[in-house]
């Protein structure tokens, strides 16, 4: 099955970022800590070209350390700039701004070295929708500025940020590409919350969280449902977790869909611990 999930206001948003490309200086793209790979939008990889880059692991409170530690890395030895915040840390948004003027300080020194008189630099902030971009801006401008939701295509609209007098940011609406030829990618966008849930059923998602848990993060599973992890059959683990969390419908009977609910709430709050589902390795 290919997912398909491509608003007009995407399309429009894909254009408007080709056509304002030019006044800026370098790009700031944010991924979520708990997918890297799979939150990142490879449209833009087209669109983008050479432009120098910023990548920003967003959520890094929700992720697996270890994990985002090697994404870093990986980023960095594809000739990027990397890091991962939390953006409720006022430690970590400090250090994303020092990284921004050190790549608009290099940005000018090239600038001196052509003969052209240094700016104010311009960045292009860019990420798939839900990935917590208009929080960051509103954290960088020590104010409300940009728009926020918990859920996918709040910012419908790009408008620049002035970030503490030491450059600007052209923030532009969350785009997804028009569909996904892998599944999987699908299942973990959605268990992340980067689609809108009416996309994909929540217990399918929800099956895709346990098994891959199952897979990565077995102790999690036995501490936070007590499941028998040699039992073969998911209903099986449904029904624990479902007595367990009292998603019950008339009669004591399990709510399935309470259950999926649950799950996937669990992940997205952090009550599963830090999770990631890409590893650099399967690249």
């Amino acid at each position: 099955m290919t997912i398909q999930w491509f608003p007009g206001h995407m399309a429009k948003a894909k254009r408007e970022v080709q056509e304002k490309l030019k006044l800026v200086d370098y790009v700031i793209e944010l991924v979520d800590a708990r997918a890297p790979h799979s939150s990142q939008n490879p449209m833009l990889h087209e669109v983008l070209g050479n432009k120098q880059k910023l990548m920003v692991l967003m959520k890094k409170d929700l992720a697996d350390p270890q994990r985002t530690s090697e994404w870093i890395e990986h980023f960095k030895t594809q000739g990027h700039e990397a890091l991962a915040i939390d953006v409720s840390q006022k430690s970590d948004i400090q250090a994303l701004i020092k990284t921004s003027k050190q790549m608009g300080h290099s940005i000018n020194e090239k600038r001196k070295e052509k003969g052209i008189k240094p700016r104010s630099l311009r960045a292009m902030i860019l990420g798939i929708p839900n990935v917590g971009k208009s929080t960051l801006i509103n954290r960088l401008a020590n104010k409300k500025r940009a728009q926020t939701g918990d859920k996918p295509g709040v910012t419908k609209q790009q408008q620049w940020i002035k970030i503490q007098g030491e450059f600007e940011l052209l923030d532009t609406p969350g785009i997804l590409w028009p569909k996904f030829e892998d599944q999987e990618i699908g299942y973990k966008l959605a268990a992340i919350g980067s689609i809108k849930d009416q996309i994909l059923h929540l217990d399918d998602v929800a099956v895709y969280v346990l098994k891959y848990m199952k897979d990565h993060y077995p102790e999690v599973l036995e501490d936070r449902y007590q499941l028998d992890l040699d039992e073969d059959d998911i209903i099986v683990w449904f029904d624990t977790i479902g007595k367990k969390r009292g998603c019950l419908a008339p009669g004591g009977v399990i709510d399935y869909e309470k259950t999926s609910d649950v799950i996937i709430q669990d992940l997205r709050n952090g009550k599963l611990g830090g999770v990631t589902f890409d590893d650099v390795e399967d690249l």
